[in-house]
């Protein structure tokens, strides 16, 4: 380092240190404070004075200590080994970091990424001569028995390929030469990097046309999200946010998962690290972890690295999108990380907006999300990614009007509103049905491969949506003047909402079977709920009582039909016929006739 980039610290205030004697430093370098190397990042510049946003805590530093400025952004550690790692906001393999310090780490740890001495089978798929560019892929690396690695040739970096050999590779390690035509030489190794506060390179954008399916019956039949879609999860505190982030990490239909814990309790994440190892991949069998990537920053851990944790997790999640995989990133939560923005922004003494957030909270979070998205990616050959953004916000007391809340819906797609009400009742997950929305329903259809099936199912969850919106009419008139007053076909309907609600969109995260439910199987449960209000429909108008139809043993076949196992799932159009043989003595003339 020259004498210019060389500081000393002036003043400290919480995370934030300002540093005089920084001409010629850049916006975004990360820098290392103190004695203890305590790693921060520049968040501004004044003449030759920088603040400094520091990842650990700045107990003990003091004014006259140096400030070395690395001359790079903060940038994580791309290529084999990200799968299976658990990682802090600033991509520190937190088991590594047990191994060597023990369960409390000290301050300046800094611990590589990627492991350096590791090596991995490389298997190239290009020769010499071959002419690369950015984003070309050059050879694969196994690294889990459910992912294969890409090496790609890292971007701005073009020329012909040389010295390319199948081996044993640490990351460090050059597996091939790209000689450009100017004469320069670039040294390609397994590992890259990439500074996380900018979106990596794409060919181009394409429609999210596919639905993202998670197994979870309240979102994929009424507010799926997409392939390379966005969606929130807002909620008060007990709604189960979390819970519904870790049902889509376990089930969702996705290459890789990327889970960011941001703010959130240390045994929220201590969960995910022990069942994710026990659970199986329902497409391999094999353990979710080994498709998976995990960011922690709890809320124990720096305020100031809770900013970066996401802009690490959705690097990551670039990546492997790159190599034309399809990812999903879940965020939990966005609050945490605009909270951390907020105290940083405070402590730069920043002119406040609404709520004490920083006036540029808006353009964070939509810059957050605009990096989602179904791509054609850079390079060849050529090959689609998607990239799906799920982030939960927890605003305080569960009032949606919190800016967090509104800066995220002006963006996502998908609206999942977790409702108190709800969970009180123990109806998990707690996704208010009457409020939610989601921009991807179109896509429906296409995920089931019989197109009448698909077809089928857009009808039905447009008829199930009429009927539970027609509820809510209902028990207000029920309210005011009873039950009694009420039509049999408007009982019919409350009736048939209340199957939908507890048979259908209730789900038990923690049984066995109901934890997931294939499209298949949603298709045969949703089309048994409605088989059985179009008999009854059949029956009143042949005259027959509610009472009569409301008292057929058929119906906790119905409720039952949940716990089907897949492979079982033939029963359930057995349950259809067994409701059409105990309807027909109610049809009476309408069967006749």
């Amino acid at each position: 380092m020259t004498e210019q980039r060389v500081g000393r610290v002036v003043k400290v205030a919480g995370p934030v240190v300002v540093a005089e004697g920084m001409a010629g430093a850049r916006m975004y370098d990360v820098v290392r404070v103190g004695a203890l190397n305590l790693i921060g990042e520049i968040v501004e510049l004044r003449g030759d004075t920088a603040s400094i946003q520091v990842y650990e805590e700045t107990t003990g530093i003091g004014p006259g200590e140096p400030v070395v400025d690395t001359e790079a952004p903060l940038s994580v550690e791309l290529g084999p080994g990200l799968i299976e790692s658990i990682y802090d906001g600033i991509q520190r393999p937190l088991a590594d970091l047990v191994d060597r310090e023990g369960a409390f780490m000290s301050r300046g740890s800094d611990v590589p990424g990627l492991n350096r001495e590791k090596k991995w089978h490389f298997k190239p798929t290009v020769g010499d001569g071959t002419k690369v560019g950015p984003g070309d892929i050059i050879g694969e690396v196994e690294e889990t028995t459910l992912m294969m690695h890409k090496i790609m040739v890292p971007p701005g970096v073009t020329g012909t390929i040389s010295g390319i050999r199948e081996g044993d590779y640490t990351v460090e390690e050059t597996v091939a030469t790209c000689k450009g035509e100017d004469g320069s030489s670039h040294e390609l190794k397994l590992m890259q990097r990439w500074p996380v506060r900018n979106p990596r390179p794409i060919g181009r954008r394409l429609a999210p046309e596919h639905i993202l399916v998670s197994g979870q019956r309240v979102i994929d039949t009424f507010f799926p999200i997409s392939k390379g879609g966005t969606a929130c999860v807002p909620g008060p505190f007990g709604t189960g946010k979390t819970v519904v982030q870790h049902q889509l990490a376990k089930w969702v239909d996705a290459d890789v998962v990327v889970y960011v814990g941001c703010g959130e309790r240390g045994n929220e994440m201590t969960d995910v690290l022990t069942e994710f190892p026990e659970l199986k991949d329902p497409r391999s069998g094999e353990p979710l972890m080994r498709r998976s990537v995990l960011i922690a920053n709890t809320s124990n851990m720096p305020v100031a690295a809770r900013e970066a944790s996401v802009y690490t997790g959705i690097t990551l999640a670039e990546y492997f999108r790159d190599m034309g995989y399809t990812v999903a990133l879940m965020a939990d939560s966005t609050s945490r990380w605009a909270e951390a923005m907020r105290e940083i922004s405070t402590r730069l003494e920043e002119m406040p907006a609404e709520e004490g957030y920083p006036a540029y909270l808006s353009a964070r979070i939509a810059a957050f999300y605009e990096r989602a998205g179904r791509v054609k990616c850079l390079g060849g050959p050529a090959r689609e990614g998607g990239l799906s953004v799920i982030g939960a916000v927890s605003p305080p007391g569960g009032d949606l009007s919190d800016s967090v809340v509104q800066a995220t819906l002006h963006v996502v797609k998908v609206f999942w509103s977790l409702k108190g009400e709800l969970a009180y009742q123990r109806h998990f997950p707690a996704i208010d049905w009457l409020t939610s929305y989601s921009f991807y329903t179109q896509y429906l259809p296409k995920t089931f491969s019989d197109k009448d099936q698909g077809a089928e199912m857009e009808q039905m969850r447009k008829e199930a949506m009429t009927l539970l919106e027609q509820e809510s009419e209902l028990r207000e008139i029920v309210r005011l003047v009873g039950a009694e007053a009420l039509s049999p076909r408007d009982r019919l309907a409350l009736e048939t909402s209340r199957s939908l609600r507890e048979d259908y969109l209730h789900q038990n995260a923690f049984h066995e079977v109901d934890t997931y439910t294939s499209m298949v199987k949603q298709y045969e449960m949703l089309r048994t709920v409605l088989h059985f209000h179009h008999q009854a429909l059949e029956a009143i108008e042949a005259g027959a009582e509610t009472a009569e139809i409301f008292k057929l043993a058929v119906r906790e076949d119905i409720a039952r039909a949940k716990y089907i196992p897949q492979a079982e799932i033939e029963k359930i159009p057995q349950i259809r016929q067994r409701i059409e043989d105990q309807m027909k003595p109610l049809h009476g003339a309408a069967v006749a006739k």
